[in-house]
């Protein structure tokens, strides 16, 4: 399959037109076949391991989503199927709903009753049969039909997860009301699914992924594209004006969290899935809710999918792996099998624009992390980007986005529980010490987990938290932001006198063309910076190294400063020059910023709960 030309005029940044895009569907899609069952109705691919839900689940999860990029590529071109993607899936539909739990069957799906993960595929399955009815659903034969909605149904029932799981019971329902298939029952479950997440949604663009705070990729690729994609393909005018503007607050954020690389902030959980992260501002742009021009929507796009298709995504057999660029099973939910990646088809949504759209045909434009620095609080999560234009390099500190498991028997989750992520560095893993990281040290030299954080009143340049490291023992924690400077402020609480503490810095390789890691104490730490050693990342297999300083708590109030930063300058002034602090009685801290600018900021000792609430398991 030979590949397109790269039109430098059209697309300065990326090279990429919309061929790009429909040859990569077509070679993931190609790539999969080798590995269908006899009559397509499950994909078993290769893999370290099965997930949680066993090797049948996983097949279907293949057919799944894998039929979900076969749906966007050929309704995207209207119909043509050069290829014969979509008589594969008609087969293996037939195939999976013969006899679905059929012991012994190869190509037997498992039930929507018997196994909660075939309620996450049924969704995609009805979201390719919705998108592709006239080439596909139309043309079955009403037994195949009929069998089809059988396996459907059960799944309109309440969501066996209280989380972002309600949408799929949302995307089934919309097909069936297409369909005419049992459209009271689907209107009920639409209507109840949207109820629940109404829940969820805090503001300013933003939805927690249940009742515990957890902030990330889920708001692009599952919380907006579920309910605005079903209102767009039913062509509701109503729940278009509820949910369009809330994605055109998010999108006005999120598109800040997209490197000049094209590299997405790796942060939350599945980030097998990728540049699914380009699903939301795709959706935006394909419903005219979007703060973004065109341009920077195909820039944002395919920057993107070249990112990681560029850093081997995928493997020589042209599959995707668990990875974020190549396989790192640490990143790796137990949830997640061999076909979980294939969630990144998401990021194809581009391609239900036609090819005369401004989206395909305007000139690419630069990235918000390519025009200007940037230090932005994103609404009520807690959350604080930080962008700086002299390398396009994003950082995204955390004040209040948790995991359910944050915290809990497992520990941390380095997803989550990190005081910051970037584009370009870690986070990393047990048993490796944690980046960017505030920590007691136990007697035995072991550092204690954040656990869950509360967030506290901010500013437009700050975030601010409080977390219960220890019973009894209070940390309230700030993050100052300017150019590519941080200052991170931590007020410890009720600990024991001479309790050791420690704070890390960003992990880095010591290869050519990595980012500069600098830590440097202010106050309350010793002066020595130490390189602690630390190991692969997502980034790549190489060991990092992440500075570190230390110090021991003095009174029932101590605060301890320091300054960091993470820069892809070359040979950058050390982070000593980039700030002037004055410690004050509140304690206030008063910062001359070495442009010449002046901050303030007063740690609270006693405002706040410490903990949210944990929400559902």
């Amino acid at each position: 399959m030979p590949t397109p030309p790269e039109d430098r005029e059209l697309s300065p940044y990326t090279g990429w037109t919309r061929a790009h895009w429909e040859r990569t569907a077509d070679r993931l899609l190609l790539a999969v076949r080798p590995h269908a069952s006899p009559r397509g109705g499950r994909i078993d691919l290769p893999g370290p391991r099965p997930s949680w839900s066993g090797p049948r689940s996983d097949g279907l999860e293949g057919f799944a989503r894998t039929f979900l990029l076969a749906a966007l590529r050929v309704a995207g071109a209207r119909g043509e199927d050069p290829h014969g993607h979509l008589d594969r899936y008609a087969a293996g539909l037939a195939a999976g709903t013969l006899a679905p739990g059929a012991d012994g069957d190869p190509d037997a799906w498992p039930t929507t009753t018997g196994t909660r993960q075939a309620v996450v595929e049924s969704a995609s399955v009805a979201l390719g049969l919705r998108l592709t009815r006239p080439w596909l659903w139309d043309r079955l034969d009403d037994r195949t039909r009929q069998r089809a909605a059988d396996w459907l149904l059960p799944a309109l029932a309440p969501s066996p997860v209280d989380n972002n799981w309600w949408l799929f019971g949302l995307t089934i329902a919309g097909f069936l009301r297409d369909a005419g298939i049992e459209t009271d029952r689907a209107a009920a479950t639409a209507d109840r699914s949207l109820a629940r997440i109404e829940d969820w949604y805090l503001g300013d663009g933003w939805y927690s992924d249940g009742d515990n705070r957890a902030f990330d990729h889920y708001n692009s690729w599952a919380l907006h594209l579920y309910p605005v994609l079903h209102a767009h393909l039913a062509g509701d005018r109503e729940l278009l004006d509820r949910y369009g503007p809330r994605l055109r607050a998010h999108l006005a954020d999120h598109a800040h969290l997209f490197d000049t690389s094209g590299a997405p902030v790796p942060y939350g959980r599945s980030l097998v899935y990728r540049f699914a992260a380009a699903a939301a501002p795709w959706l935006g742009a394909l419903t005219g809710h979007t703060p973004l021009t065109p341009g920077t929507t195909r820039r944002l796009a395919s920057g993107s999918l070249r990112y990681f298709l560029d850093r081997g995504a995928t493997d020589g057999r042209g599959l995707l792996t668990l990875g974020w660029h190549g396989p790192h099973p640490p990143l790796v939910q137990a949830y997640s099998g061999p076909a979980s990646p294939y969630w990144a088809s998401k990021g194809f949504l581009g391609l239900l624009l036609p090819p005369d759209h401004p989206v395909w045909t305007a000139p690419e434009e630069p990235l918000p992390a390519e025009r200007a620095d940037t230090v932005r609080p994103l609404g009520p999560t807690g959350l604080l980007v930080q962008t700086t234009a002299a390398d396009g390099l994003v950082r995204l500190h955390n004040h209040g986005s948790n995991h359910v498991a944050a915290g809990g028997p497992g520990g941390d989750d380095p997803g989550y529980a990190r005081f910051a992520y970037a584009t370009r560095t870690g986070p990393t893993g047990a048993p490796d010490p944690a980046d960017n990281h505030f920590a007691l040290l136990r007697p035995d030299g072991t550092a204690t987990d954040r656990g869950p954080a509360a967030p506290l009143p901010g500013g437009p340049d700050r975030a601010v938290s409080a977390h219960t490291p220890l019973p009894g023992v209070r940390v309230v924690s700030a993050t100052l932001a300017r150019g590519r400077a941080e200052l991170r402020a931590h007020l410890v609480l009720g600990a024991p006198e001479g309790t050791p503490v420690r704070q890390t810095g960003w992990a880095v390789p010591d290869a050519p063309g990595a980012p500069a890691s600098q830590l440097h104490p202010v106050h309350g730490y010793g002066p020595e910076v130490t390189a602690l050693p630390t190991g692969a990342t997502l980034q790549g297999p190489a060991p990092t190294r992440t500075p570190a300083v230390h110090g021991a708590t003095r009174g029932p109030a101590a605060l301890f400063v320091a300054l960091a930063s993470l820069t892809g300058e070359t040979a950058p002034a050390p982070a000593a020059a980039l700030a002037e602090v004055e410690v004050a009685e509140g304690p206030e801290l008063r910062v001359r910023w070495g442009d010449g600018a002046v901050t303030r900021l007063t740690l609270p000792g006693t405002a706040g709960p410490t903990t949210p609430s944990p929400g559902p398991a």
